[in-house]
């Protein structure tokens, strides 16, 4: 047999259409050929699995993009043209299939399904290529990305420490495909509701046993794959949802069964998938009254994994105003901030106008600085190897970084966006998170990857930001109707289904 031509590639990013941070191609960090390799293999992402299994099936491996960014605002057109042209020129090129790592929920400038539109265009260009696609738990489930790829999968997990299983879930069901040993077949459906990326973790319920069921019929071997999408719902898109796909052998009816099995246990479940909150200084005085830490102060409403600012100042002001002792917050971005530093040096006493340097007209807030006056610490350059389980093996980039202590408290300010899921943020500016009393971190669920096992005690806070888990503050112009909880009277659409071998 002749060796196969694997074309593997990575265009990744989650689009908060109501974030104010831009999303040029420079946030990409877009790399090719050796470079991608050298920077992926090995690693527990999408890229590192698709690299694996190519390499185990001994194909001549060709990398035309690895391209991923923090989520924020709107792709800009020309970085998504770049992007695009860059996959596509390569499968232009000729191979034998194609493994593609996408996220699923981006929206550029001009379009509002980007990875969609890709895979659009690469079947333009090649109508037959076997073609396996990994897509996030967050994924916004359209026709297009199931009616152009041969097989996908999603992630299982939130955080997503099997992003390089999931890889090779899809990789190796497409490899089976074209020895000739199953026929591909696609079903899938999504239902008009929004679940709180808060809540719909597959680890807890009420998703659990959504997914534990998707989970329980492919290891069975019932189904070739099955993935629920919990959705995203910072983005004011026609095809916000909560959807599940199944990828069958040769014939779709176990799939159907089981798709609506699936989406009508989530249904029935669908008030379960919201978020309830409390008022901020409830909840940081509740984390005054516990014991022992470390008590982790998780301030949802501005995580960089969700497209935040990472600048927003209310949870470490509120923490301030109750007089908690004994914290380490972080990171801040605040570029302004670190050269203040820098031109002081370490062991200076500065005082700073922290954070608050972005507005966010899209929920009406205005940023809103703190001042803050320590002394600097620890200066670094802002770079370790994730060590934990999501994303191990890569790595983290924060730019310049430094350390301000206040007395009361120890914050880490950096040059770029970067969400706490590894302890290396802290312990690589000589901080050891598991003898601090109280840990305040921008996250929403991904610090759970690294900070859930030392922490003796979890607060959630309610902090301002454009990931706030509070719909009120987000006008959704775009969005399906009718779509729960929007309108609390709607019922399940007809599920779409669509597939077949190609």
């Amino acid at each position: 047999m002749a060796r196969r031509k694997i074309l593997v590639a990575m265009m990744m990013h989650e689009t908060n259409t109501f974030s104010p941070v831009p999303t040029p191609l420079a946030s990409f960090r877009p790399l090719s050929g050796p470079a991608a390799v050298q920077e992926f293999q090995d690693t527990n992402t999408q890229l590192g699995g698709f690299l694996h299994v190519a390499k185990e099936t001994g194909a001549e491996i060709v990398v035309p993009l690895a391209a991923g960014a923090h989520p924020s605002g709107y792709v800009e057109r020309a970085a998504y043209e770049d992007m695009c042209e860059a996959i596509v020129g390569g499968i232009r090129n000729g191979c034998d299939a194609a493994f593609l790592a996408l996220h699923g929920a981006m929206v550029a400038e001009h379009v509002d399904d980007g990875e969609g539109e890709l895979l659009r265009r690469i079947r333009a260009v090649a109508p037959h290529l076997p073609l396996a696609v990994g897509f996030d738990f967050h994924a916004h489930m359209t026709a297009p990305m199931v009616d152009h790829a041969t097989v996908l999968a999603g992630y299982r997990t939130y955080p997503h420490i099997d992003m390089g299983e999931t890889a090779q879930r899809a990789a190796r069901t497409l490899v089976r495909a074209m020895n000739g040993e199953v026929e591909p077949v696609m079903v899938w459906g999504w239902l008009p509701m929004m679940t709180s990326t808060l809540v719909h973790a597959p680890s807890r319920q009420p998703m659990k046993d959504v997914m534990d069921m998707a989970i329980g019929a492919e290891s069975s071997g019932a189904v070739l794959n099955a993935s629920v999408f919990g959705g995203f719902p910072h983005a004011d898109i026609p095809h916000l949802s909560c959807s599940a796909v199944i990828v069958c052998d040769r014939q779709g009816d176990p799939g159907k069964v089981l798709l609506d099995q699936l989406l009508g246990l989530a249904w029935e479940r669908r008030d379960s998938f919201l978020y309830r909150g409390e008022p901020l200084s409830s909840q940081i005085a509740h984390a005054r009254s516990l014991g022992e830490g470390p008590i982790l102060l998780v301030d949802h409403g501005d995580n960089t994994a969700s497209g935040g600012t990472q600048d927003v100042m209310s949870v470490i002001e509120e923490v301030t105003r109750q007089g908690l002792e004994d914290v380490v917050a972080g990171p801040i971005c605040d570029p302004p901030s670190i050269a203040r530093i820098l031109a002081a040096g370490t062991a200076a006493s500065v005082t700073l106008s922290l954070g608050g340097k972005v507005d966010m007209p899209q929920v009406n807030l205005t940023g809103k600085p703190l001042s803050v006056t320590g002394k600097v610490a620890r200066i670094t350059e802002g770079e370790f190897v994730v060590t934990g389980p999501m994303a191990t093996g890569t790595r983290v980039r924060m730019g310049r970084t430094a350390v301000l202590d206040t007395g009361a408290m120890e914050i880490v300010v950096s040059e770029r966006r970067s969400e706490p899921f590894d302890l290396g943020v802290f312990t690589h500016c000589g901080i050891d998170p598991r003898r601090k009393r109280y840990v305040l971190i921008k996250s929403r669920q991904h610090f759970r990857a690294g900070f859930e096992p030392i922490a003796r005690h979890i607060v959630l806070c309610d902090g301002e930001g454009v990931t706030s888990s509070d719909l009120q503050r987000f006008t959704y112009r775009n969005r399906r109707r009718p779509l729960y909880p929007f309108e609390a009277d709607v019922q399940p659409a007809p599920r779409t289904r669509s597939g077949g071998p190609r």
